[in-house]
């Protein structure tokens, strides 16, 4: 191993051991030539996981892209980093335990859905309009309707995904949309 400090090309490890996560071995090395010591990450290289976009296109799957969705939803609430990190950490451990080398984006975005809707609901809301695209508030309005019909852990795994009324009711939702 290449000391970092003055290019040597030899050292010696003084010290081996599981990083904190278990997904690495964290060594500590100590430079023959310079004497001063460095640490070095020995991980299994992953196969690659392809993300199959809307419209076909394949990139592969970016932990740092979905955490900066689940960022952008959470901003200005009350979760912690290492939940939104934990959720990231799920979503791909499941998606790798499937040994698939591609997923599509929808996969992606459901299950990202399904775990913020647990943790937070305006997070939840904010991911979806970007997620789903709403076209106008109505498609937000439906969203947060049906949170509010079915809060988190009382819908059932086959609910429908979005709730929809019907063209005879016409009464006013009780939902203050700025107006």
């Amino acid at each position: 191993m290449k000391c970092p400090y003055c290019s040597q090309p030899e050292s010696k490890v003084v010290d081996s051991r599981d990083s904190e996560t278990g997904e690495a071995i964290r060594r500590r090395r100590e430079c023959l030539g310079c004497g001063k010591r460095f640490t070095t990450y020995e991980r299994v290289e992953a196969v690659p996981l392809w993300v199959v976009k809307k419209d076909g296109r394949r990139e592969e799957f970016n932990r740092r892209k979905l955490l900066g969705g689940l960022v952008n939803a959470s901003t200005k609430r009350d979760i912690a980093s290492a939940q939104l990190e934990t959720i990231v950490e799920d979503i791909e451990n499941a998606l790798r335990g499937r040994n698939v080398t591609e997923v599509r984006s929808r996969e992606v975005g459901e299950m990202v859905m399904q775990r913020l809707r647990s943790l937070d609901e305006i997070a939840y809301v904010r991911f979806a309009s970007v997620y789903r695209s709403f076209r106008d508030v109505e498609q937000m309005r439906a969203t947060i309707e049906d949170v509010l019909a079915n809060p988190p852990g009382t819908r059932p795994p086959d609910a429908p995904r979005r709730r929809r009324r019907g063209a005879d009711d016409g009464r006013e939702l009780p939902l203050d949309m700025g107006k």
